[in-house]
């Protein structure tokens, strides 16, 4: 797609592949394959914009539409024309003659800012807790002080720097065949630094959090350790240390993720010095004689302004309520309305550092990371990640190339259509190439006799780990995907699993009724998985969810007699039930006038792509419902009680046993097993109990019988598409 993608990067690899995989290449192909260009032309989304509702002056003044046609360029790729010389020569040493020509910013004068600071100052008067007033020699304290100054800014020696850099980028090269950045981007960023812990941030030093959990860590998405260092800059901007900051989100998306431990066992490993010189080595090893290398996209989101964030965002907090609280009751058949309320669930343990925050300071270092997280979600999609979609989700038994050709463009124009953006760019027969050598492991390419390729995808672990991969496309349809699983729970009891579209296209469907079935999905999902801005009400997202599923076309306004039109737009009274509602989207559509919705109804259109669009999004967020359901069934055999860990580690060998017997390896993931724990915790069906030896898990008095279980494994299936 060469147009699609302006800059430098190209994704056609440099070497050519091994020769028995270009023989079936080159056979694969019998007529002339040109690039192809979408129908969206040149236009790329541009994502990643901050908040309008918490950030509405950074989402307006830090932002200018002319940085959207500045187009990408590869930041590994040093040409004749980045140096100030040309000739033969300079071609070739070019890497070494841009790394002299980097200006390295000298640190003048730091350490003396950092010794006259207002903390260290307090800390040696003896006017905080562990100062020289509480028996501590000045002096003593003072050379404390300077040690650990000298390990944390110790000036760095330009040549060194620049030996560095020059490694750094021949060492990316060997890895990656690209590493692309949007330039707008970049200069968003950079116009937003001249504009705006402490000395560094009053220097306008940057500080870099990780606020992600690596990609191979089993547990919250969200860092603890990431989430206490935004608590220091939150504390920086509060006590006026520092009058404002720049937050920058960023992310880092890969064609394949490069190695990382991915089970119980090393989940808690730290990422040291050693580690990562572990993790380099392997790489080079893994990557010796390889000729296919990765591509990476750079994801820079709009910069807000962190003293707006804390001024308004609070203004958008109202009461939540446990995940016990709202579902328990409706699980086991008590009652049937939804509380009109949000979800609170919290996976990521508060450290130390937060600790010592007030608890509505705690709230805000939370919310402001899931905001952080929500700029970061829509990042770019990568040709691997599409292409283990169609694999797990379309074509389990196998596809011919040739269709395979046409699904990849059509699943890349849905994905620019709904506002995100690819991360990758060239001639569609390089680029299924370089994606099906990246997952050569776990396909099977056959040669057919009339000149086609079959891609099968292998069977066992090889699902699982095109599952992992088909998850980073699951943001770009996560609306309709919840959307059609929610249909599905509410045709579950009125038609069979197995009937046909056309009878399911009868049925009515009151907009109260999917309002219903959606927020009880919504509340089962983890939160991690929706990334749902905390500004956001539940509600607003309903009628999103329903908007998507009436754009894509799966549903169509049924109109009844003497009810107002769908596509009347006047101007309706608010009811009150929107009206406390602080982040709701006040428009001028009867749509959000929950009020007047009995009336509404929809059917399942019957336009001819509709059954197999609807079944492909209802598979999308089949591995976690699958996982959970099977979590349920497991309460009749688990060994309780046990710790999280332990139960944890059962849970995963009972979903690789049921794997073996179903076929269902997609669900066989440690990520999943963890997940649907932490979801039974919340929800009440596991109770958590202090003993010596640790917290202990046990099955809750209210799911010990296995009549409520049976409801629990029901109320889940419901939402699973077969």
């Amino acid at each position: 797609m060469a147009t699609m993608l302006e800059g430098r990067c190209q994704t056609q690899p440099r070497s050519s592949p091994s020769g028995r995989e270009a023989s079936l290449w080159s056979s694969g192909f019998g007529m002339k394959l040109e690039a192809v260009t979408p129908f969206l032309g040149k236009y790329r989304p541009f994502v990643g914009r901050c908040c309008q509702t918490c950030t509405p002056k950074s989402w307006e003044s830090l932002f200018h539409r002319s940085i959207t046609d500045l187009g990408f360029c590869n930041v590994i790729l040093v040409k004749e024309e980045n140096t100030r010389f040309r000739g033969w020569l300079v071609r070739r040493l070019c890497y070494f003659l841009w790394s002299l020509e980097q200006h390295i910013p000298p640190c003048q004068d730091v350490p003396q800012k950092i010794m006259e600071s207002t903390g260290v100052q307090n800390l040696l008067s003896g006017r905080v807790p562990g100062g020289t007033g509480e028996g501590q020699v000045p002096d003593l304290v003072k050379k404390e002080v300077q040690r650990i100054l000298g390990h944390i800014q110790a000036p760095p020696r330009p040549f060194l720097v620049r030996l560095f850099s020059w490694a750094l980028l021949r060492f990316l090269n060997c890895l990656f065949l690209n590493v692309q950045l949007h330039k707008g981007q970049m200069k968003m960023v950079q116009k937003a630094a001249q504009a705006v812990i402490e000395q560094l941030l009053v220097s306008g030093q940057p500080l870099l959090i990780f606020l992600e959990e690596p990609p191979g860590a089993l547990g919250p998405r969200l860092s603890a350790l990431g989430q206490a260092w935004v608590g220091f800059v939150v504390q920086a901007v509060q006590v006026g240390i520092v009058p404002d900051a720049l937050l920058v989100p960023v992310a880092v998306t890969y064609d394949l993720v490069p190695d990382a431990p991915c089970d119980i066992d090393h989940a808690s490993a730290p990422l040291g010095l050693w580690t990562g010189a572990l993790a380099v080595l392997r790489s080079l090893w893994s990557r010796w004689g390889c000729s296919h290398r990765i591509c990476s996209r750079v994801h820079l989101a709009q910069p807000f302004s962190l003293q707006e964030y804390i001024v308004s965002a609070r203004s958008c907090w109202g009461g939540r309520q446990t995940l016990e609280q709202l579902l328990q009751p409706i699980v086991l058949g008590q009652c049937t309305a939804v509380p009109d309320t949000e979800k609170e669930q919290e996976w990521t343990p508060i450290t130390g550092p937060l600790l010592a925050l007030k608890e509505e300071d705690q709230l805000l270092v939370r919310r402001l990371s899931c905001h952080v997280l929500t700029s970061v979600g829509s990042s770019a999609v990568m040709s691997t990640a599409i292409m283990a979609t169609l694999l797990l989700f379309k074509h389990q038994k196998g596809v011919f190339l040739s269709q395979l050709l046409g699904e990849f463009s059509w699943l890349t124009e849905e994905i620019l259509l709904r506002g995100f953006d690819v991360g990758f760019s060239g001639q569609l027969r390089s680029l299924l190439q370089h994606s099906l050598s990246l997952l050569r492991a776990h396909v099977a390419l056959l040669r057919i006799r009339q000149g086609d390729l079959l891609v099968v995808p292998q069977p066992g672990p090889g699902l699982t780990h095109l599952a992992q991969l088909s998850a980073e496309l699951l943001p770009v349809f996560l609306s309709e995907a919840v959307g059609a699983c929610a249909v599905r729970g509410l045709l579950a009891g009125r038609v069979p699993p197995q009937g046909p579209w056309e009878l399911q296209g009868i049925l009515l469907l009151s907009q109260n009724e999917l309002y219903r079935q959606i927020l009880l999905l919504m509340h089962l999902l983890p939160q991690d998985l929706l990334l749902l801005k905390p500004c956001q009400s539940s509600y607003c997202y309903c009628q999103e969810v329903l908007d998507r599923l009436i754009q894509c076309g799966l549903l169509v306004a049924e109109e009844t007699p003497g009810s107002r039109p769908a596509c009347d737009t006047g101007r309706q009274r608010l009811s009150r039930k929107l009206l406390w509602k602080p982040s709701g989207d006040f428009t001028d559509s009867d749509s959000d006038d929950f009020g007047e919705a009995d009336g509404r109804y929809f059917r399942l259109s019957q336009q001819s792509h509709c059954p197999d669009f609807f079944l492909f999004l209802c598979r999308l967020l089949s591995p976690l419902l699958k996982a959970f359901a099977q979590a349920a069934a497991f309460l009749r055999q688990g060994q309780l009680p046990d710790t999280e860990l332990g139960y944890t580690e059962q849970l995963f060998q009972f979903l690789q046993a049921t794997a073996q017997e179903e076929g269902i390896f997609e669900c066989a993931d440690p990520k999943l097993a963890i997940s649907a724990v932490w979801t039974f915790r919340d929800l009440g069906v596991l109770q958590q109990t202090p003993s010596p030896a640790g917290p202990r898990l046990h099955l809750s008095p209210t799911f010990a019988s296995l009549d409520n279980q049976e409801k629990l494994e029901q109320f889940i299936r419901q939402f699973i598409c077969s």
